[in-house]
């Protein structure tokens, strides 16, 4: 198996410009560019989708970032048409894989039993989009009860709890398959250990459930604690998952790289979330051999403020950085992202979420402004 080699200004990317050239793999898929222009696959999602969407639409423009969209809206034809369902998935995966990169907002999935399976979890099987990437760390000059965070939540996208596999054998009876591979759990430890190597960082901590689960879990465990015998440099180490949540909680800066299946980093990236800002504020990649998708770190929808004005849009800025940096295009990330901080760090014109009481539209002019003195 090949490595996996991340470079390190993907993560010091987030709250610093970087200086040297970034791309999420020396392996990976390269995005082919038309006349001076990436095309990039956007998806806007359910929600907020559409607002936060827009304000990035906005600020490429004015900072005549060299990318032009091709947009698929499947943002609510899921939940009103399913008859299109499959139609809209198609154009969007068929968008992705021309592309080879894209911008997505989080679609909805309905809790109901009718409801259509995940287009998110369908979306990273159908690509293998299998690692996805979150930060959490502080922003610079936002407060929170916590200070010096700044650790990496690696989560394997393609499998464990997420595996889609449930049947209900009698009434009042229901299986889910929890399906753990040896293969994945290695490539997502490799992942997660090259990570830590290029940037710098000094502990791998595998997050699992293996003294109940011990098959599942056991292998995992057992597979990330055996890939690490080949990084001698690195500090390997393990928790339990209700642990780790304790620890996220109380000592967060006792973390540094983690990397656990699926269900556990999608809870583990929320706490992590919740600790620096919340879900408006944690960008997050989704990374595979052949495509890597950007998008908000915290799978929140927010139907509740849809329409309202009300939305953060940083994280889907942010996230658009990390997109940039993986074009080679660092400056108009570095501008784009640095603008953001400035704004928030400065502290007047911030989101309802960031307790303050701009709209979508005066946050991201503020950060055009900004960008203008840059």
């Amino acid at each position: 198996m090949s490595k996996m080699i991340v470079r390190s200004s993907l993560i010091k990317s987030l709250v610093q410009p970087c200086r040297s050239a970034s791309t999420l793999a020396d392996d990976i898929f390269k995005s082919t560019r038309y006349g001076g222009k990436y095309t990039v696959t956007l998806i806007p999602g359910d929600g907020i989708g559409v607002e936060v969407a827009d304000a990035v639409k906005m600020i490429f423009k004015q900072e005549n970032v060299p990318v032009q969209w091709e947009q698929i809206d499947v943002s609510g034809v899921l939940q009103t048409d399913a008859s299109r369902k499959e139609v809209m998935f198609r154009h969007a995966v068929e968008s992705l894989k021309r592309n080879k990169i894209g911008l997505k907002g989080i679609l909805h999935t309905p809790l109901e039993r009718s409801g259509h399976s995940s287009f998110n979890v369908a979306l990273r099987q159908e690509l293998d989009i299998y690692a996805s990437l979150v930060l959490i760390k502080n922003i610079p000059g936002y407060k929170t009860r916590h200070e010096n965070v700044d650790f990496a939540i690696i989560r394997e996208n393609t499998e464990g709890e997420y595996s889609g596999l449930e049947h209900s054998p009698i009434p009042g009876v229901t299986q889910s398959l929890k399906v753990v591979t040896r293969a994945k759990s290695e490539r997502i430890a490799r992942f997660a250990f090259d990570f830590a190597l290029r940037n710098d960082r000094k502990k791998v901590t595998c997050i699992h459930k293996a003294n109940i689960m011990k098959l599942a879990d056991g292998l995992f465990r057992s597979t990330v604690q055996k890939v690490g015998e080949e990084y001698p440099t690195l500090q390997v180490n393990d928790l339990i998952v209700d642990n780790a949540s304790m620890q996220a909680v109380s000592k967060p800066q006792n973390f540094d790289v983690l990397v656990m299946p699926n269900l556990y980093g999608s809870i583990l990236s929320n706490v992590g979330a919740a600790l620096v800002g919340g879900p408006g504020v944690i960008p997050s990649a989704c990374i595979g051999r052949d495509y890597a998708v950007f998008e908000p770190g915290c799978r929140h929808v927010g139907l509740d403020i849809a329409g309202k004005g009300w939305a953060n849009p940083t994280a889907m800025i942010l996230s658009s950085c990390m997109m940039l940096r993986h074009l080679g295009l660092e400056s108009h990330a570095n501008r784009i992202s640095t603008a953001v901080y400035d704004v928030i760090k400065e502290g007047k014109i911030l989101t309802r979420d960031l307790k303050g009481h701009a709209t979508t539209e005066e946050f991201t002019n503020a950060v055009m402004r900004r960008m203008e003195r840059l």
